[in-house]
């Protein structure tokens, strides 16, 4: 009987009859974020609309960031920086899919993103012997094996996203040469080069690149807009306080930076640990957790239009009505204008990211 309704089955979905499962499989989550448990394990975390928990996965280590696979109910987990695992997961079952492991001299960087198709992942690494950045190709069809890998454009590729309604990738190469010998030391201050670059089908069409008295900011976390205009934090490795910390591009076009007060520049400590545009494109929310604030600015004046402190907030993705913020002391909330409106929780303290589903 269990042969005959594996066969009846497999012949439904061979013919294309039984739906594939999607993310209302999962409970249709808002959100992905990694977060540490009181007992010192970790998981990964769906968060409905409503920021509530709708699923939560063991991870064997801590997390990072997640990509979300356009259709399917799969995230892929990536180990902070530098990994060298990332575990795809079934969200609507628990199950691990597939354990990718970065080729031997290299290491990830704790982001990814899918082709608009969902066919293929690209993750973030580094060629910790050449010194060079490296974009891993995967075959998602075929179990996420390794097919390949591109040229980052640049050294230290932190974060990667995909544009609106095409295949092109920009890259946020940060700059900063490690290797696993030496740990989270960083070896090339001095002569860093931050830039953005944009591939297509593999291909480096564009490089954007900072002025030259800011080669010092590293360009860590990326934001895409509806528009494709793309908003980049960075992380301050310099003397002093960074006059910017934001900066905005589009294809063809030089980079804006948002440039602060010095008292606000202070507030920052050097540090953007992540960035969301609004539903609009208006607003551009960025987090400094060492800083333990939240700014708003206003996306088409280039300037500064709100304050707020919250102690170790990272994670900011963008909700119908403003933003979704969570923290590393347990926190998780909304943030529509009116202040941060948050519960806390001492069973999940939440990782750098809230990744959109």
């Amino acid at each position: 009987m269990q042969a005959n309704r594996r066969r009846f089955l497999g012949g439904l979905l061979a013919a294309g009859l039984v739906p594939k499962p999607t993310w209302a499989d999962a409970g249709g989550p808002a959100y992905l974020a990694a977060a540490a448990k009181p007992d010192g394990s970790f998981a990964l975390c769906g968060i409905g609309a409503a920021l509530d928990i709708i699923f939560e996965i063991p991870l064997p280590a801590r997390g990072h960031a997640a990509a979300a696979h356009p259709t399917r109910p799969q995230a892929v987990a990536f180990a902070r920086r530098p990994g060298t695992f990332a575990i795809v997961i079934d969200c609507a079952s628990g199950a691990v899919k597939a354990e990718l492991h970065s080729p031997q001299g290299r290491h990830f960087y704790g982001h990814g993103a899918f082709s608009q198709d969902g066919d293929w992942l690209f993750t973030t690494e580094n060629d910790f012997e050449l010194g060079r950045g490296r974009i891993g190709v995967w075959d998602v069809n075929k179990g996420y094996t390794r097919a390949g890998e591109v040229d980052s454009g640049g050294v230290g590729p932190h974060d990667i996203k995909r544009l609106p309604g095409s295949d092109i990738l920009v890259v946020a190469n940060g700059g900063i040469d490690t290797h696993p010998e030496s740990g989270r030391v960083k070896l090339n201050i001095a002569t860093m080069q931050p830039n953005l670059t944009y591939l297509d089908q593999g291909a480096i069409i564009e490089v954007a690149k900072l002025p030259a008295e800011m080669h010092k900011n590293s360009i860590r976390h990326l934001a895409i807009g509806p528009d494709g205009q793309v908003a980049f934090g960075m992380q301050w490795q310099g003397e002093g306080e960074a006059a910017a910390l934001v900066g905005l591009h589009r294809q063809g076009q030089a980079i804006d930076l948002i440039h602060l007060a010095e008292d606000q520049a202070r507030r920052l400590d050097g540090y953007i640990g992540s960035i969301a545009y609004s539903r609009n494109g208006k607003v551009i929310a960025v987090t400094s957790p060492r800083g333990g604030v939240l700014h708003l600015y206003d996306a088409e004046r280039l300037v500064l239009d709100q304050v707020y402190g919250m102690q170790d907030v990272c994670g900011v993705a963008a909700r119908d009505r403003g933003f979704a913020i969570t923290s590393g002391t347990g926190d998780i909330g909304s943030f529509a204008g009116q202040g941060p409106v948050l519960a806390h929780s001492d069973a999940l303290r939440w990782d750098n990211h809230l990744v959109e589903v």
